[in-house]
C-alpha cells in the first residue's frame, strides 16, 4: 500500500474510489430504467449503452491530444463536471418525470463524451502523482478502486432499484463525480511542461507512430476490440435480460456484478504484492477464465454459479489491467502517453457500440446460448493468437516490488 503514503496519490485514490462506486451503480440503474419504459427491450438497453460508447469512441483521440497538450488534471476536471451535470439531469428526470428513450440517449452520450476526455488523461496523470518505484502499486490501487466500486455499486443499485427508483442510483453517480472534482482540484502539482506547438493532426500522427511502432501494444488492442464486440457487449445487454426473465430481476443482476467486483478486488490486492517477470503473458492468460461466466449465463445456471464465474472474470480484469497499464506507462514516452492511451482506448472500444446495438437482434435470431458460446470460443482463440507474438512473450517487467 506504499503508494497511499504519497499525498497526491492518496487524494486521487479517494476521489476515484468514490466515483467508482457511483459508476458501478449506473449499469444496473440504466438497464432497469430502460426496461421499465413502455415496450422497453434488450435492443433499447443496447441502444442506451451504445449512445454512451459512440461519443466515447469518437472523441477519444481528441481527448488524448487534449490531455498531452492542455494538462491532464485540467482535462479530467472538465470531464467530471460534464458527467456530473448529465447524471444529475437524468436522475431528477427519472424521479420527477418520465424520460423518453431519446432522453436516455442524449444524456448517456454526454457521459460518454466526458469519459472520452477523462480516460486518456488519467493514464498520463498517474505517473505524475506517484514515484516511479511505486507505479505498479499505484496502478493496482487504481484498479482496486474500480473493483470496490464494482462490488458496492451494483449491490447497492440492485436494492435501490428494487425498493425505490433508478433515479436515486443515477443521482448517487452524479454526486460521486462531484467528489472526484474536489479530489483532483486538491492535488499539488508543478506547472505543466510546455508542449510543442504542433497542429492537431501532427500530434495525432506522433501518437499513432508511437502506438503502431509497438507490436505488443497494437496486437493486444486488436484482440480487445473483438473481445468487447463478442463478449462484453452481449454480457451486459443479454445478462440483464436473462436476470429479469429467469433469475429474479435487478437484485440477481446486481449480485452477479457485485461478485465480479469482488473478484476484481481480490485480483487487485494480489497485484499489490505479486511481481511477475512476463507481465503481458500473465495478462493474456488471465482472460481465459471468461468462458465460465459466459457459459453459465448461456445455460441459465443458478445465480451463485453465474456469480462464481463473474468473480473469476473480475479477478482476471484486475490482473490484466495492472500489468497492461504499468507496461504501457513504462514503455511509452511520458510526453505522448495520453495520446497513445487514447489509441489504446479507441481501438479497444471501437466495436463496442456495434456490439451493444446488435446483441439483442442477433440473439433473437440465433439464440442467447449461441451468442455466449461464440464469445467463449473467441476468448480461447484470441489468447492463443496473442501468445504467438514474440514481443508479447518477451516483454519483461522493469523493476521488482516497491516498499
Amino acid at each position: 500500500m506504499g503508494a497511499l503514503r504519497e499525498r497526491n496519490f492518496r487524494l486521487y485514490f479517494l476521489g476515484q474510489l468514490t466515483s467508482a462506486v457511483g459508476t458501478g451503480m449506473t449499469p444496473v440503474a440504466l438497464a432497469f430504467a430502460v426496461l421499465a419504459l413502455p415496450h422497453g427491450s434488450a435492443s433499447d438497453v443496447g441502444a442506451v449503452l451504445a449512445a454512451e460508447t459512440v461519443p466515447l469512441v469518437v472523441f477519444l483521440l481528441v481527448g488524448g491530444v487534449a490531455g498531452d497538450h492542455l494538462g491532464r488534471r485540467r482535462v479530467m476536471l472538465g470531464a467530471d463536471v460534464v458527467r456530473a451535470s448529465a447524471q444529475t439531469t437524468l436522475g431528477f428526470w427519472i424521479l420527477f418525470g418520465h424520460p423518453p428513450l431519446w432522453g436516455f440517449l442524449v444524456l448517456s452520450a454526454l457521459v460518454g463524451t466526458g469519459t472520452a476526455f477523462f480516460m486518456p488523461a488519467l493514464t498520463g496523470l498517474i505517473p505524475q502523482i506517484v514515484s516511479p518505484e511505486r507505479l505498479r502499486q499505484a496502478n493496482a490501487l487504481n484498479g482496486l478502486s474500480v473493483s470496490i466500486g464494482g462490488i458496492l455499486g451494483p449491490a447497492v443499485a440492485g436494492v435501490v432499484v428494487a425498493t425505490a427508483s433508478p433515479g436515486w442510483a443515477i443521482l448517487a453517480d452524479a454526486f460521486s463525480y462531484a467528489i472526484s472534482v474536489a479530489s483532483l482540484a486538491a492535488l499539488r502539482m508543478g506547472p505543466a511542461s510546455p508542449s510543442a506547438e504542433e497542429s492537431f493532426l501532427a500530434q495525432l500522427r506522433r501518437g499513432w507512430s508511437e502506438f503502431w511502432g509497438r507490436t505488443w501494444l497494437w496486437s493486444i488492442v486488436v484482440g480487445a476490440s473483438m473481445f468487447n464486440l463478442m463478449t462484453m457487449a452481449p454480457y451486459f445487454v443479454l445478462g440483464a435480460v436473462i436476470a429479469k426473465q429467469s433469475l429474479g430481476g435487478a437484485t440477481a443482476w446486481g449480485t452477479i456484478l457485485a461478485a465480479q467486483g469482488a473478484g476484481a478486488v481480490l485480483g487487485g490486492v494480489t497485484m499489490l504484492r505479486l511481481h511477475v517477470r512476463r507481465p503481458l503473458v500473465v495478462a493474456a492468460l488471465s482472460l481465459l477464465v471468461w468462458p465460465f461466466p459466459l457459459l453459465a449465463l448461456a445455460y441459465v445456471a443458478p445465480v451463485p454459479v453465474i456469480a462464481a464465474g463473474a468473480f473469476l472474470g473480475g479477478a482476471s480484469f484486475a490482473v490484466f489491467d495492472t500489468q497492461w497499464q504499468t507496461t504501457m506507462q513504462r514503455e511509452v514516452p511520458p510526453e505522448v502517453l495520453s495520446r497513445v492511451s487514447a489509441y489504446d482506448w479507441f481501438g479497444s472500444l471501437v466495436f463496442l457500440p456495434l456490439g451493444y446495438a446488435i446483441a439483442g437482434p442477433v440473439a433473437s435470431v440465433v439464440g442467447v446460448r449461441a451468442v455466449f458460446v461464440a464469445g467463449s470460443a473467441y476468448m480461447c482463440a484470441s489468447v492463443a493468437a496473442v501468445l504467438f507474438i514474440p514481443s508479447v512473450r518477451n516483454m519483461r517487467a522493469a523493476t521488482g516490488p516497491a516498499p
